[in-house]
């Protein structure tokens, strides 16, 4: 992709960058005569800004192809996810601390409920507390298979990572996720015969690990998805001469930033405010501020349409914090759309804004959503070329030729 040939161009100025990703935003209607989520919602500052600003929509990945969130947000920071990505494991415990080294294999899991016949009855484990949840990683922590060392980390809830490290691993292994219930997950298998003997340290893991678990009322399975090692990111600063903070409370989204080369920012609290609050304190640090909202996308995976509409109006009523930080450059966007009817991640294209006092080209829309959006002076571009948009929109991008 274009993106990554950019660094030549590159201008360094004072100019401040704030990339709003509000997870999953796009969404659908319920009805063929209703309203999107984000259409629904009331949101008097994001539909002032449109007003102001430019409009479009994104393709995250390809036309047709429902993104993970991993690829996406690699996508949106200007990193070919079909170069880049080699699965979200290792990206996951990244997120919670965990180094993952070129060599090692790492996966996400989820802890799920199965029942007496074995079959996923719920994927998630009922979304378990962290409290519920730690105790049992804590179990798993004693499991050892001979040959390689073992490493376990809880990510969130019902989420934690498996690390592997030793000689001659090799990540090429299927999900044991078939996204369905009512089926047992799917054995540990691997997609090139390189990977039989780490496929099988992981079936052992796995053997071992369902004993320690099996009287658990809802964490008594497990589901392995996003095999993967170090993906060896150019960094961030290197691409674009920014200074880039995360501003996140989900761990992937922190640990696919840590891997793009971003600081981490810590701070309490879990909501846009707490977040905006954040960005205000560090405003001075940096030029590029990353900002996660997380909830827009469990929300919609979960079929919760009211309560997506929430989120995004909570987004709407704190975005005044933001805004009077008066950020030369402002982009409001998601990685992927969720709509809440059909309660998971879709290829549908995800609406843009783009704010820029004195760059951006005001179009004829004046509301923040799915159809403002398609008709937006921006038109459909891919979700790698946003970062090349920003830039040159904070006037760090340089001519071309002469």
């Amino acid at each position: 992709m274009f993106a990554e040939h950019l660094a030549p161009l590159v201008i360094q100025n004072d100019k401040k960058i704030v990339m709003l990703i509000m997870d999953g935003v796009g969404g659908l209607p319920l009805t063929p005569d209703g309203k999107t989520e984000l259409e629904t919602a009331a949101t008097p500052n994001m539909d002032k800004l449109a007003k102001a600003g430019t409009l479009g929509q994104a393709i995250p990945i390809h036309i047709g192809v429902t993104p993970g969130s991993g690829p996406a947000h690699l996508s949106l920071f200007g990193y070919d996810p079909f170069k880049f990505f080699d699965g979200r494991g290792p990206i996951a415990a990244s997120g919670v601390g965990v180094d993952v080294n070129t060599g090692d294999v790492a996966c996400r899991v989820n802890f799920c409920t199965l029942d007496e016949k074995g079959n996923v009855i719920d994927r998630r484990a009922g979304r378990i507390s962290n409290e519920i949840a730690l105790p049992i990683v804590e179990k798993l922590k004693s499991i050892v298979i001979p040959g390689v060392e073992v490493e376990v980390a809880h990510v969130r809830e019902y989420r934690f990572s498996i690390i592997m490290r030793g000689e001659g691993l090799d990540p090429r292994i299927a999900d044991t996720d078939s996204q369905q219930t009512g089926v047992p997950p799917l054995k540990v298998t691997p997609t090139d015969p390189a990977a039989q003997k780490t496929a099988e340290y992981f079936d052992l893991f796995l053997q071992k690990a369902r004993e320690l678990i099996k009287d658990e009322p809802k964490a008594n399975g497990m589901l392995l998805r996003g095999f993967g090692t170090n993906p060896s990111l150019p960094s961030f600063f290197d691409r674009y001469k920014l200074k880039a903070a995360c501003i996140a409370v989900y761990p992937m989204y922190r640990g696919v930033s840590k891997l793009c080369g971003m600081d981490i920012i810590d701070f309490e609290g879990t909501y846009p405010a707490d977040e905006f609050k954040t960005l205000a304190e560090y405003w001075d640090d940096y030029d590029f501020f990353f900002v996660h909202i997380k909830k827009t996308d469990s929300t919609g995976e979960d079929g919760n349409f009211d309560g997506k509409v929430k989120v995004i109006e909570s987004v709407d009523q704190a975005l005044p914090d933001l805004l009077k930080l008066n950020p030369d450059m402002l982009i409001i966007t998601g990685d992927h759309s969720t709509p809440a009817l059909m309660k998971m991640h879709s290829w549908h294209p995800v609406p843009v804004l783009l704010s820029a006092s004195e760059r951006a080209i005001p179009d004829e829309q004046s509301t923040f959503g799915e159809r403002s959006c398609s008709k937006g002076a921006l038109g459909t571009i891919h979700g790698t070329d946003l970062m090349p948009l920003i830039l040159a929109h904070a006037d760090k991008l340089g001519k071309y030729g002469a």
